[in-house]
């Protein structure tokens, strides 16, 4: 199929995994893609694979005053914008009494408030009929120890789905979430633990799993595609889990 033939696609967060999967998924349906990041060289490795027509910006997510740059470069060289994975995002796990306030702000910056100010300054790129793609997270529900902030901050942006829906739908614009369960990504060796400890901490995670094994990212892009076209035309301000059926049990 070819339904984003002709379609200008942003993907933060899209130099590896779940972004670097969906980017790479809309390249092959006709779309030229904009790709996000602070790894410089795997947003090149992504790009090479995107076709010659591709963008690959280094941005901070966090950063505001990068968003606006961002969209200003994006206006210049795509001129409008159809579809946007907001993807970008740092998961920083600790107990209650060992946060400190610089990873409380680390992580509303990055998952909270960089995407939100991104958002307002596409809303004037974006085409009647585009749609934007949030990238939730299950922690948002299933109450895990440890992950107290990184919940929050997922919470925080799938309920901005809902309110952004509501102001940006009479542009012609939807917004909704995919909420990946435990997926096969670099984010588990980005964690600060020793490769034993990611071992023993995914084999935890994969008991608590029905179908007893991690996603893919192309399982969770395949989701973000159906989101972004016109067959998903029906489907606003919601929330697709795609955890396995972790949690359901």
């Amino acid at each position: 199929m070819n339904r984003f033939e002709g379609k200008n696609i942003l993907v933060t967060g899209g130099s590896s995994g779940i972004g670097a999967a969906a980017a790479i998924a809309f390249a092959r349906e006709g779309a030229r893609v904009a790709i996000t990041g602070r790894d410089a060289t795997g947003l090149a490795r992504v790009k090479a694979e995107l076709g010659p027509n591709a963008l690959a910006l280094v941005s901070e997510a966090g950063d505001v005053s990068a968003q606006a740059a961002l969209v200003a470069e994006l206006k210049a060289q795509m001129g409008v914008i159809d579809g946007v994975f907001i993807n970008a995002g740092v998961a920083k796990f600790g107990p209650l009494a060992q946060i400190d306030e610089a990873l409380w702000d680390s992580s509303f910056d990055t998952n909270v408030k960089g995407p939100f100010f991104l958002i307002q300054r596409l809303s004037t790129l974006m085409t009647r009929g585009g749609a934007i793609v949030l990238n939730g997270s299950i922690n948002a529900h299933i109450g895990m120890p440890n992950s107290s902030v990184y919940a929050a901050s997922k919470a925080a942006l799938i309920s901005l789905a809902k309110t952004l829906s509501a102001e940006l739908l009479p542009q012609g614009v939807r917004v909704n979430v995919v909420s990946p369960g435990p997926v096969s990504t670099p984010l588990y060796g980005k964690l600060g633990l020793a490769p034993d400890q990611v071992q023993a901490m995914a084999a935890g995670i994969q008991t608590q799993i029905p179908l007893g094994r991690f996603g893919t990212p192309e399982e969770i892009a395949a989701t973000v595609l159906h989101l972004t076209s016109p067959e998903s035309g029906f489907i606003v301000g919601t929330e697709i889990i795609a955890d396995g059926g972790m949690s359901q049990m």
